[in-house]
C-alpha cells in the first residue's frame, strides 16, 4: 500500500479497511458494480475494469476514489487483461480476489441461424478471459499467497436458455471452468461461481423492459434480482465465512428453479 493510500485511509476515519484487494471485471455498471459496491462497503480496495473509460471515471467516483481504481479495456484482449493485473499489484501490492464478471450477448435467436463468428466471440469474452484472468493473478498473487475466484455464470447455463443459446454455452463452459480452477487450484485458493437469474440491469433490459411485474410474476419471492444480491452472494464467497466452499455454483435466482418441477 502506497503512502498516499494509507494517509487516505486514515482520513476515512471509521470506514472498514480489510487490506485485502479485488480486481472485477465489467464493473462500471450492472452486476459488476453491485459487486464492487459490496466489497467497498466491507474494506477492501479494489479495481474494476470496463470498456467505457467514462463510465469507468463515474463508477470510480461513486464507489471513491480513495479505495477504487479504474482500468479501461477490453475483456478480451490479452494485453488489457497482463495490464489490468500488473496496475492492480503496482497500486495495490496484491490481488487476493478475483471476480470475472465481463460478459456480452450480442444475439437473439436460434441457434440453428447462429453466425459461428459471433458464437467464437461470445466465447472469447465470456470464457476464454475469465481463464486468462484467472491465470495471471494466480501467477501475480494468488499461487504464493492464496484467495479467492469468483465467476459469474448464469441460470441460462444450466438449463435450456431459448433465443441465448450462445450465451448460455457459454456460461455452461464458466461453470465447469470453476470446477476445473477450484480442483488445479486448491487448497490456497478457492473457486466458486454464482448463477444469476434474470438481473435489473441494462444488459437484461429486453427481457423486462415494459413488462416487469409479468416477469417478477413468475419468481417465487415476486422480484426480478438487483446487482445488490450478486454483491452480497460475491462478498460472501470472498469472505472467512465460506472458507470451506470450494466448487460450487450459487444460484442467485429468486426461486425460478422451483418452478421447474412437476406441477
Amino acid at each position: 500500500m502506497t503512502q498516499q493510500q494509507q494517509d487516505s485511509g486514515q482520513r476515512d476515519g471509521d470506514r472498514p479497511d480489510t487490506g485485502k484487494v479485488a480486481l472485477i471485471t465489467g464493473a462500471s455498471r450492472g452486476i459488476g458494480y453491485g459487486i464492487a459496491e459490496a466489497l467497498v462497503a466491507r474494506g477492501d480496495r479494489v479495481c474494476i475494469t470496463g470498456r467505457g473509460e467514462d463510465a469507468l471515471k463515474e463508477a470510480v467516483e461513486r464507489l471513491g476514489a480513495d479505495r477504487v481504481i479504474g482500468f479501461p479495456g477490453k475483456a478480451h484482449d490479452e494485453a488489457h487483461q497482463g495490464a489490468a493485473v500488473d496496475r492492480t499489484m503496482e497500486e495495490f501490492g496484491r490481488v487476493d480476489y478475483l471476480v470475472n464478471n465481463a460478459g456480452t450477448n450480442p444475439v437473439f435467436g436460434p441457434l440453428a441461424d447462429l453466425d459461428l463468428n459471433v458464437a467464437r466471440k461470445v466465447y472469447e469474452t465470456n470464457v476464454i478471459s475469465a481463464l486468462g484472468f484467472a491465470q495471471l493473478t494466480w501467477r501475480a498473487w494468488q499461487k504464493d499467497h492464496g484467495g479467492a475466484i469468483v465467476n459469474i455464470a448464469s441460470i441460462a447455463g444450466v438449463s435450456a436458455s431459448p433465443f441465448i443459446g450462445a450465451y448460455g454455452m457459454s456460461k455452461a463452459a464458466m461453470v465447469n471452468l470453476t470446477l476445473q480452477l477450484a480442483h488445479e487450484f486448491a487448497p490456497g485458493v478457492r473457486v466458486n461461481a454464482i448463477a444469476p437469474a434474470v438481473i435489473k440491469t441494462k444488459f437484461a433490459q429486453a427481457i423486462y423492459e415494459g413488462r416487469e411485474a409479468e416477469a417478477a410474476a413468475s419468481y417465487p419471492l415476486g422480484r426480478l434480482g438487483a446487482p445488490q444480491d450478486v454483491g452480497g452472494a460475491a462478498a460472501f464467497l470472498t469472505s472467512d465465512q465460506s472458507d470451506w466452499i470450494t466448487g460450487q455454483t450459487l444460484m442467485v435466482d429468486g426461486g425460478i428453479f422451483l418452478n421447474a418441477g412437476v406441477h
